[in-house]
């Protein structure tokens, strides 16, 4: 069986873990490291034992893509340079494995998504509660009926982030696309509208950039189609470190309560339990492989950072505007 090659496209600290997964794989390998850091591509290297010392690199990508045989990319970059990065290894007949967000526009999105179709490649998003045991049962449990109809959702996420990223891409507009909200804070919009199946109709935010260009704190007054209502807070100045994330969703028949990974589930009549016999787990790399070789679904399809980025861009909307926004889907 010939190895899947994959070729990183960044590679600072978020992408270390990927690419180390891909390459304790013994049907993928690591063929080449892109970085426009020296300091970052030598970490790659000292941090995953076994890559050859004479593994390919590059200060762009698109050296990377015209020099090297390549299946597949990830991609681990500043969020503005998501599109250009997507298309080209699209253009280039690759499959690619994106990093949130997948990129930072509404229209960018449509573009890439309609791209990937036409070119027959897969396309996925590295949003990995997708995977994880919890969230996966959460879903199951409301698509099948058992929480009833959904009938309010509230979700927090807090972290320092705003001293952690100070003077950083993450905090400059033109790198990152936005701040917190865009960032960690769209793994929580992802995962509620991904668990629930739920549309967003109309989103009234506000948001607190402090003396940043980008937002730090964001309160987020949903209403889904169908009625159902909800909250999501970022917070991007907690004053302690790591990241605390709360989500709790009221169903007719039963309420689900996650707080940081941990789920107790309460069905009407029972006591609240943590369940047993949750699904396995798995990593968005080895999702990504296998769905290379058909041997499974794209378990984060193109779709959800579109549905993310609408929402996003929504909030953004009514912040700016101070008035309610509607999330246009299709």
């Amino acid at each position: 069986m010939e190895r899947i090659r994959v070729g990183f496209i960044g590679c600072g600290g978020n992408a270390s873990g990927h690419i180390g997964r891909i390459h304790e794989m013994k049907d993928a390998e690591v063929v080449a490291l892109c970085d426009p850091s020296a300091d970052s591509l030598d970490r790659a290297r000292t941090r995953n034992d076994g890559l050859p010392a004479d593994i390919p690199t590059f200060d762009n990508h698109k050296d990377l893509l015209a020099n090297v045989e390549l299946d597949a990319v990830e991609i681990s970059t500043p969020h503005t340079l998501h599109f250009e990065q997507i298309t080209d290894a699209l253009d280039c007949g690759l499959h690619v494995l994106s990093e949130k967000p997948m990129v930072c526009t509404v229209e960018h999105a449509h573009k890439v998504i309609a791209h990937a179709q036409d070119a027959g490649k897969i396309l996925m998003v590295s949003y990995q509660r997708h995977l994880q045991p919890v969230y996966r049962y959460l879903r199951n449990q409301i698509a099948c009926g058992e929480m009833g109809e959904i009938q309010f959702i509230t979700a927090m996420q807090d972290q320092g982030w705003y001293r952690g990223t100070m003077g950083l891409w993450r905090q400059k507009l033109s790198l990152s696309g936005g701040g917190q909200l865009n960032d960690s804070g769209s793994h929580l919009l992802d995962i509620v509208l991904w668990m629930t199946g739920l549309a967003v109709d109309e989103v009234q935010a506000y948001v607190e950039n402090f003396e940043s260009e980008v937002d730090i704190n964001s309160a987020l007054s949903l209403r889904f189609k169908g009625g159902a209502l909800g909250n999501i807070s970022v917070i991007g100045n907690a004053p302690s470190g790591g990241m605390w994330e709360d989500i709790t969703i009221y169903g007719s028949k039963a309420a689900a309560y996650i707080r940081n990974g941990h789920l107790t589930y309460k069905a009407a009549g029972s006591d609240a339990a943590e369940p047993a016999n949750l699904p396995g787990a798995m990593s968005p790399d080895r999702n990504f492989i296998d769905a290379i070789r058909g041997r499974d679904e794209v378990q984060v399809p193109p779709i959800c950072g579109l549905r993310v980025i609408e929402l996003t861009e929504a909030a953004w909307e009514s912040a700016r505007t101070g008035q309610p926004a509607k999330v246009t889907t299709c």
